[in-house]
């Protein structure tokens, strides 16, 4: 039984290789019609087209999604939406099923990627984690994001979570981008995409459904600072995702 399912991750994950590349290139003429949209209009063009793309990819490789809480986005409110991030599918569904225009801080060694890497550079701000100058520059843009009205995702862990615990300490950036703009956080958590794509597994991928919860966004306060409110969102993020783990 563990042979076949060895074998069988190994065929899904081909097909999801081939389904990926055949799906995106459909895409790239509505990509390349609103990369000449002035911001933030080519944002939120750009996410409505990445959302159509990834419920057509997703329901194509049995993995669909369905996604809780979009209530808890208020009518002209931006957020800087934080992420769980278990697995590198959390990336294809997290921020085009943000409701709105919305931005995701990545790293600039994807934006190298042939073709994928263009769309990936359109909808993100690009960071070089090795660089304290790129880290910086990568603040001043995360808040011009705020300013145009978008909302900015963000996964706070910093990369992947591959321990048995449901999510990792948090770094600052986000916290620190809340209480300097006065921007709510937005937390949301991702189900079932470590069964999906397992850490420890390499060109293996097993379809199963897929859930995103928002819950009611944190507002900064006044004495707040950005470890007392990294604290206070990891404690809800770790409750919620402990209770409702399914």
């Amino acid at each position: 039984m563990k042979l076949v399912k060895e074998v069988a991750g190994r065929i899904f994950a081909l097909w999801t290789l081939i389904w990926f590349i055949v799906t995106m290139f459909v895409f790239l003429i509505p990509y390349f019609i609103i990369s000449r949209s002035p911001e933030p209009l080519r944002t939120h063009r750009f996410v409505r087209v990445s959302r159509a793309w990834m419920l057509f990819f997703l329901t194509g490789i049995g993995c669909p999604l369905t996604v809780y809480g979009k209530k808890h986005f208020r009518k002209g409110e931006n957020y800087i939406v934080l992420f769980n991030h278990n697995s590198f599918m959390d990336v294809p569904i997290s921020s085009p099923h943000v409701p709105g225009g919305n931005k995701t801080i990545a790293k600039t060694e994807i934006a190298k990627v042939p073709v994928f890497g263009l769309l990936y550079k359109m909808g993100s701000v690009l960071v070089d984690r090795k660089s304290e100058t790129s880290r910086r520059e990568s603040i001043i843009k995360m808040k011009e994001v705020l300013a145009m009205g978008l909302h900015m995702s963000i996964y706070p862990e910093g990369t992947r979570n591959k321990t048995d615990q449901p999510l990792k300490p948090f770094h600052n950036g986000a916290f620190r981008l809340s209480v300097d703009t006065g921007k709510s956080i937005m937390p949301a958590l991702i189900f079932h995409t470590r069964k999906v794509l397992p850490a420890g597994k390499s060109f293996y991928l097993i379809p199963h459904r897929l859930e995103m919860h928002f819950l009611p966004p944190v507002a900064p306060v006044s004495n707040d600072t950005a470890e007392s409110l990294k604290e206070r969102v990891w404690n809800i993020m770790n409750d919620y995702y402990t209770k409702d783990s399914r």
